[in-house]
């Protein structure tokens, strides 16, 4: 999440008024995240600044496709969601921050991108296409927003990415997209067999038929807490990896890292947590520590996108940047992270050296 008070220490700060309960200007999110860790730099600060160590982390391990999901509507309009309690906004003014960490894909399918109105995700989707970043989950009709971001890769191969939004985390059946107007790609069946068949039905459309594509199918589902893996929201993963479309699962939603499968071969992340927010200095599920965050690197075999191997490296929000955990923070997230993951048979170990959590299976 880059809006709100990360947007307001940007060079480009929107306008600061909220509509939420308590919170009524922007700003105040930067206070809370000063009085917790001490002061910021002097604002604005440089586009890059919040991806912090990332960066690094990125130059050195050198994916071939850096995607995310973006849940910030990155617009002017002043035309708040009504019925929503919290708003999410970057200027496009600032759009360069999400360049500066060489993004290729921002999944829109989520409960934030509209949140200043339908007037909203037009203006996303053109600021973020004229930065040469490409979109998936959500568009200007229901064609647009089904449609998968495609990004080429080498020998010819190409990594296909669907966008899905799923109610249950939050997302309203309003925001759906239509033939006349626009909204994100929405699973109007839930969680079910039926939506997992129309999904594969859709991916099936787009994926060549030689084997040079590989599927990711990114899903906004579930609630912001939480370990509890739900036995639908599993039937339905494996429904789509048993269809043979699907060779991902991205799932979020939950603010904090939960438990990740492989199955049959196939990597299934039913939550990556949050990566980035400015939640700092804001108290309420502590036990969750959503401030260690998660960035993972899975290889596959590009032939027929098996996980060939997986580790991630924990970072931690503080500053209202990204900085590489210290060991606390690693050893903590490992300790979670081998509970969690032990429910589905993948072992989680932690390199002391590296400070990073290795998967196995």
């Amino acid at each position: 999440m880059l809006g709100r008070g990360i947007d307001q220490i940007l060079p480009h700060p929107s306008n600061p008024r909220l509509f939420e309960s308590c919170v009524k200007n922007a700003n105040i999110y930067v206070r809370l995240a000063e009085q917790t860790s001490g002061p910021l730099p002097k604002r604005p600060l440089h586009y890059a600044y919040p991806w912090g160590d990332t960066l690094a982390e990125l130059e050195e391990h050198r994916p071939d496709a850096r995607i995310i999901n973006l849940e910030t509507s990155v617009t002017t309009s002043e035309s708040s969601w009504p019925a929503k309690g919290i708003h999410y906004r970057m200027h496009p003014g600032n759009v360069e921050c999400i360049s500066s960490a060489r993004v290729d894909c921002c999944v829109l399918s989520n409960n934030h991108v509209l949140d200043w109105g339908h007037a909203g995700l037009p203006e996303t989707l053109e600021t973020l296409h004229s930065s040469g970043i490409k979109t998936a989950g959500a568009g200007i009709n229901e064609n647009d927003a089904s449609a998968p971001a495609i990004l080429e890769m080498s020998e010819g191969r190409r990594l296909l990415i669907f966008g899905y939004a799923d109610e249950s985390s939050g997302v309203p059946e309003s925001w759906a997209a239509t033939k006349r107007r626009e909204g994100v790609n929405f699973l109007h069946d839930g969680i079910s067999a039926a939506s997992a068949d129309s999904i594969c039905r859709q991916i099936a459309k787009e994926r060549r038929p030689e084997g040079k594509d590989i599927v990711i199918c990114s899903l906004h589902w579930g609630e912001n807490w939480g370990y509890q893996i739900s036995r639908e929201e599993r039937q339905f993963a494996h429904r789509l990896i048993d269809s043979g479309c699907v060779d991902i699962l991205h799932g979020h939603s939950s603010h904090h890292a939960k438990g990740l499968e492989i199955y049959r071969g196939k990597l299934i992340l039913y939550g990556c947590g949050d990566f980035l927010n400015d939640y700092e200095g804001i108290s309420g599920h502590d036990e969750y520590r959503d401030d260690c965050t998660l960035m993972y690197f899975p290889r596959v075999n590009s032939s027929d996108g098996t996980l060939l191997s997986l580790f991630a490296v924990p970072m931690q929000i503080k500053h209202m940047r990204l900085n590489r955990a210290n060991d606390e923070v690693g050893i903590w997230l490992s300790n979670v992270m081998q509970r969690e993951c032990a429910k589905f048979e993948v072992n989680v170990q932690r390199d002391p050296v590296k400070n990073i959590l290795l998967f196995n299976w």
